[in-house]
């Protein structure tokens, strides 16, 4: 496989880019090799600039549930950006958009539209806090919610404790208001309850964390456990879906699951794969945003019709749940057939799937269910030269062990078995 003009465009990047990339895990640091500059992409496959086809299953990060260029979110974009690409004014689009979405998502009553799930999660953190008049929140040691500052923060030492800055320009003292324990830690949440009562305004979590792999927190009951002990508290619960929103259930890991969060962020899906983020939930909490509460956000480009269009020709076809059946099944036929593959050619892994989202890991551990697990306990060097080895297989997976993959209605039984048979090979080699 000749990746000689991925080569130079990555020379090229470097020189006007930071790391090369416009996203840290673009610049494959942690499995090592050259970053794939693509030039197309169409259902389930991307092409790269040396006209290298792999089959895709990072579709962007999640929103590509129907493959790549749908030809009717194509078709709808294209008629949309005819007619104006931004207004910076109210268009019809936002309130069909903002329909379904309330229609589809349980806990959300009145919606507003951003531009990215950073976005999302930076407006839900301030709502909650204008809301309750509270101050710190708790975060969840591994759970990735955008670049703010009061996300970027990590637990020490495994233990419930006052968060650190993880990113140099975070001021500690920001940092502090953000309170961290490990995921799936029951005792450590009672813990910052007990030592910090009447000033916690949320708790976010990822209902199924796809920043750390896929990690199941419902069948712990932490995520029921969550639930209690906010409304106990006074405090608002969050649920950041911006990766899981639409992609487990028609409604999200909240109608999966059965739990009702008061405010939910959402993006990837909803824009169909243009840029675009949602914050919603109960009404008495969104109204307190500008302009009829005192809680200001505003945006530009929130709103834009391409991004609306683009999410309401996505989600529209969501609705059948005979699709994430499908997805769903065809989601497990893969994973068990890479676990086989695993099991065949004498390596440890396990592998954790909700909906069509999965994540093998490299590990001797029976179960992954902590976030810490990934990092002391994965052979994550082994993964670097397994996802090398799927790319000239012409596989496409996350360039990190630390995050989720997905399969789209646009993977074929065919696609699964090329990639099974692919793995095959690779880890063949991997051992020989």
């Amino acid at each position: 496989m000749s990746i000689q003009r991925s080569c130079q465009d990555f020379e090229r990047a470097r020189k006007l880019l930071p790391g090369g990339v416009n996203s840290p895990v673009r610049a494959f640091k942690s499995v090592g090799g050259t970053p794939r500059f693509f030039d197309r992409a169409a259902g389930a496959y991307v092409w790269d600039v040396d006209g290298n086809k792999y089959i895709d299953y990072v579709g962007s990060w999640g929103p590509m549930i129907l493959g790549h260029a749908h030809p009717d979110v194509v078709a709808g974009v294209q008629e949309t950006a005819a007619k104006g690409m931004s207004f910076g004014a109210p268009c019809e689009l936002e309130i069909e958009l903002a329909q379904l979405v309330v229609d589809m998502v349980p806990s959300i009553e009145v919606v507003r539209f951003v531009n990215s799930g950073t976005e999302a999660t930076m407006s839900a953190l301030r709502l909650a806090r204008g809301f309750t008049g509270r101050d710190k929140f708790i975060k969840f040691e591994g759970g990735y919610h955008g670049h703010a500052d009061g996300f970027l923060v990590r637990a020490g030492s495994g233990a419930a404790t006052f968060g650190e800055p993880d990113s140099a320009g975070v001021p500690a003292d920001y940092a502090r208001l953000t309170l961290t324990a490990p995921f799936n830690d029951v005792e450590a949440v009672k813990r910052l309850f007990s030592e910090n009562r009447g000033e916690i305004a949320c708790v976010i979590v990822e209902p199924v964390p796809g920043n750390t792999g896929v990690i199941d927190l419902f069948s712990t009951g932490f995520l029921q456990f969550l639930r209690d002990i906010c409304s106990e508290e006074g405090t608002l619960l969050i649920f950041d879906e911006v990766m899981c929103g639409f992609r487990v259930a028609p409604g999200g890991a909240q109608e999966r699951f059965g739990i009702t969060p008061d405010l939910t962020c959402l993006g990837k899906i909803i824009g169909g794969g243009l840029p675009v983020g949602a914050y919603g939930g109960r009404e008495d909490i969104m109204r307190m945003i500008s302009p009829d509460g005192p809680v200001y956000q505003a945006g530009t480009l929130s709103g834009n019709p391409l991004a609306m269009r683009a999410g309401l020709e996505t989600l529209s076809r969501l609705r059948d749940p005979g699709l994430y059946q499908t997805l769903e099944s065809r989601t497990r036929r893969l994973v068990d057939g890479l676990l086989d593959g695993c099991r065949e050619a004498g390596v440890s892994a396990v592998a954790n799937q909700i909906g069509a989202m999965f994540t093998v890991f490299f590990t001797e551990l029976d179960a992954i269910t902590t976030s810490a697990d990934v990092g002391k306990h994965c052979d994550l060097d082994f993964f670097g030269r397994f996802f090398n080895a799927m790319l000239d297989e012409g596989v496409y997976l996350a360039p990190s062990q630390y995050e989720a993959a997905f399969m789209s209605t646009a993977h074929s039984e065919a696609d699964i078995s090329e990639t099974i048979a692919a793995a095959g090979r690779a880890l063949a080699r991997l051992v020989a």
